[in-house]
C-alpha cells in the first residue's frame, strides 16, 4: 500500500472512530449540561468532548494492533470484546484520576494531596460518570470491532443498506394470507 493511500486510510479509521466516540461523549456532555441546568448551572465542554473523542479514537486504534496472546486465543469473540474493553476502561480511569489530581494540585497543594481530596470529595462521582459512559462507548466500539473483522472491509455497512430478512422466511404478499 502506498504511503498516500495508507495516510488516506488512516484518516479515514480516525475520521470514523472520532466520531463514534465524539457521539458517545456528546451524549455525556448534553446529560450533564441538562443535569446541571435544572441547578442553574452553566456547563460548558463541547470542545473538550471533541479533543478526547479524537485522543480516545487514536489510542483505540492503536491498542487494536496490540495482541492479547494466550488470554483470547482459540476463545470466543465476545472473551476478546471484555477484555479489551475492561482494560481500555481501566487505562480511562487512570487517565480520568491523573486528570482531576493535575487540574488540582495548585488548589491542593500538590498532586498527591489533590489526589486524597478527590477522593473525599464529589468529584470522583464525576470521575465515575465519565467513567461509565465511556466505558460503555469502548464495548459498543470493541464489539463492533470484532463483527467487522469476522464480515471484512465494507460488511458491517453492507448489512445497514439491505433490507432485513422477512421474519421466518414468510414473503409479505403471503403472510397475510396465512393469517
Amino acid at each position: 500500500m502506498a504511503a498516500h493511500e495508507k495516510l488516506k486510510h488512516e484518516l479515514e479509521e480516525l475520521g470514523l472512530a472520532g466520531l463514534y466516540f465524539f457521539l458517545w461523549i456528546g451524549l455525556l456532555v448534553a446529560i450533564k449540561k441538562l443535569v446541571l441546568a435544572e441547578y442553574q448551572i452553566e456547563f460548558v465542554g463541547l470542545s473538550a468532548a471533541l479533543i478526547g473523542a479524537l485522543v480516545l479514537a487514536k489510542v483505540v486504534l492503536i491498542l487494536e494492533h496490540v495482541p492479547l496472546g494466550p488470554l483470547t486465543r482459540n476463545r470466543p469473540a465476545w472473551v476478546e470484546v471484555l477484555l479489551r474493553s475492561a482494560l481500555y476502561s481501566a487505562g480511562v480511569v487512570v487517565v480520568l484520576l491523573l486528570e482531576k489530581g493535575f487540574e488540582g494540585r495548585r488548589e491542593y497543594g500538590g498532586f498527591l494531596e489533590s489526589l486524597r481530596s478527590l477522593f473525599r470529595q464529589a468529584d470522583l462521582d464525576h470521575v465515575w460518570a465519565n467513567a461509565i459512559c465511556i466505558t460503555g462507548a469502548l464495548l459498543g466500539y470493541n464489539a463492533l470491532s470484532v463483527i467487522r473483522r469476522h464480515l471484512g472491509d465494507g460488511g458491517l455497512l453492507a448489512i445497514f443498506r439491505e433490507p432485513l430478512p422477512d421474519e421466518g422466511g414468510i414473503e409479505p404478499s403471503t403472510q397475510n394470507d396465512a393469517n
